[in-house]
């Protein structure tokens, strides 16, 4: 990290974590009868490490002048190890919950192990940490390469990717203690909120600056998609966590929306982070590595950019479907549903598009196990849309809402389509980054696509029964008009479903520590072979700033 920073970027960071430090000590000493005095110590501890590590290397010579001729790869380096560290935790918490729902009493007699505090460190391990690491590591990788630019400086992406995952921590450390937002995506507290905006604004600024320095006229369709995550993000975030804090010394906060309001704010946030983070982000990683893999253009730029239009403006007022049956108005209702249903088109459009580039290819999809990743995702990518537009419908949501079918829809989407194009990118990609011919073992890879695969196919069709099942339970009723079925009946019902549930999410956990084993051992690879001094290879996505790629 410290070895790719000036000397002037070095004084700036130490600055820069002093002034954290001094804000974590003083959370520390205010707060300390409340959680935001142990967040204070883990504010201090992040920021002292951080000067550590600046300072034993402060003193090394200025990095030579022809760095500026190659890209400045070592951001996505380290996102990617990050990525694949919040993988296994997240899935790991998943599959502990998992398993909850069918053994209760799988746990430890402590607050922090409950149910209601795991699940969200779950969610926000997998989707923000996971998932955020990744978008970060790989759009830093795809917009120097399509703007045939280098990151601005050195110290701003580092900046971003630390700052990223000290909000990561302080909010799973949160779960852990109990104290969240207590909306439905549990969000953290007020003060990590306001440290991601800046470190989200930050990160919104190297791409602007990066794409104002390109050499490469056009701005790539990929960078359209990563840009429209970034800026959209923000928006939600900022909206849907306006909140006035107790006190400057407790972690306790209350929204400033109420009620029906709240609820739709919520939606809102909810769908579009679904929309922004989970769906334009990735397809933006779509749209670079699939092409890139195969060898292939994409079937068609104009179609992508119809698909990007459709997306941004459809998607966002979409949100109100998840509040059929509400107190919201009707006719906002209908809206949210209509635009949903609508969004089939850009959302296949993608999906579409994806596929029709691998015609002439699909000897590769049948030979590569990574471009097999991305195949696949594209295929739930299609299948997810369609069935969260079918789900949209009053008629449908009147049997779906509230039960497991939309857990196994969201799961359709969460490890058929964002989880199964990350992986396929990043195997991509750590060769690429490392300079190796190809992954440690491809066998492995092999291996991971059969257990990610077979895990989500066994995750999804249980939830699909569960739900379905569950539904029909809940609304059917006896000839005296009484429901037929007591809660308790249709819990005792889904047992299998959820026994099956977890042992789908326990194959999609071992692929990813196999994953996690392959990276680590092609980083090793490299290593050695730079020990040795031999020379690396020299891959087509090397270092030099080449024509865009």
């Amino acid at each position: 990290m410290v070895s790719g920073l000036t000397v002037s970027e070095r004084r700036l960071a130490l600055v820069i974590a002093g002034l954290i430090a001094v804000c974590g000590l003083a959370m520390a000493i205010v707060g300390r009868n409340d959680l935001i005095g142990a967040h204070g110590f883990i504010v201090l501890a992040f920021s002292l490490g951080v000067i550590a590590l600046v300072a034993t290397r402060y003193l090394d010579p200025e990095p030579p002048e022809d760095r500026l001729s190659q890209y400045y790869d070592d951001p996505t380096k380290a996102g990617i190890v990050l990525a694949m560290i919040w993988a296994v935790i997240g899935m790991f918490f998943g599959v502990w919950v998992a398993a909850l729902l069918a053994w209760p009493d799988l746990t430890f007699d402590a607050a922090w192990a409950s149910f209601g505090r795991l699940r969200p460190v779950h969610t926000s391990g997998v989707i923000f940490g996971f998932g955020g690491n990744a978008l970060i590591a790989t759009s830093l990788h795809v917009l120097q390469r399509t703007s045939r630019a280098r990151l601005p400086d050195q110290f701003s992406p580092w900046f971003v990717l630390i700052g990223y995952n000290l909000f990561c921590v302080l909010a799973a450390s949160g779960y852990f203690m109990g104290v969240t937002q207590s909306k439905e995506y549990a969000e953290p507290e007020w003060y990590a909120d306001l440290w991601l905006v800046i470190v989200w604004v930050v990160y919104f600024l190297i791409y602007i600056r990066t794409l104002q320095r390109r050499k490469e006229p056009h701005i790539y369709v990929a960078n359209w998609y990563y840009m429209a995550f970034i800026l959209v993000v923000a928006i939600l975030h900022i909206v849907n966590n306006l909140a006035v804090p107790v006190s400057l010394g407790h972690a306790k906060s209350y929204s400033l929306f109420s009620g029906v309001q709240d609820a739709m704010t919520q939606w809102w946030y909810g769908h579009n982070a679904v929309a922004f983070f989970l769906t334009a982000g990735f397809l933006g990683m779509m749209y670079y590595y699939l092409p890139k893999r195969a060898g292939r253009p994409i079937f068609s730029y104009r179609l992508s950019i119809i698909s990007f239009w459709g997306i941004t403006f459809m998607y966002m007022w979409a949100g109100s479907h998840h509040l059929h049956y509400t107190a919201l108005p009707q006719w906002v209702q209908t809206l949210g549903m209509t635009f949903s249903i609508v969004l089939l088109v850009p959302s296949w459009a993608s999906a579409g598009n994806a596929l029709a580039t691998l015609n002439g290819a699909w000897h590769k999809v049948r030979d590569d196990a990574t471009l097999r990743f991305m195949m696949v995702a594209a295929v739930f990518y299609g299948l997810s849309t369609f069935e969260g537009s079918f789900m949209a419908i009053r008629a449908v949501n009147s049997l779906s809402h509230y039960t497991d079918w939309t857990i196994g829809h969201v799961h359709a989407g969460a490890l058929g389509w964002v989880a199964m194009i990350t992986f396929g990118s990043l195997y991509a990609l750590v060769p690429w980054m490392w300079k190796q011919e190809r992954i440690y073992s491809p066998a492995l890879v092999e291996v991971h696509f059969w257990l990610a695969l077979i895990g989500t196919i066994i995750y999804v069709f249980a939830m699909w029964n569960s739900g379905i099942i569950q539904g029909l339970m809940w609304r059917t009723y006896n000839d005296s008009g009484t429901l037929a079925y007591s809660f308790i009946d249709s819990l005792v019902a889904m047992r299998p479903y959820y026994i099956a549930r977890t042992v789908g999410g326990l194959f999609f956990f071992a692929g990813a520590v196999v994953a996690s084993y392959n990276i680590w051992m092609t980083i090793r690879m490299s290593r050695r072979a730079e020990a040795a001094g031999r020379d690396t290879v020299d891959v087509p996505a090397s270092a030099a700033l080449v024509p865009g790629e």
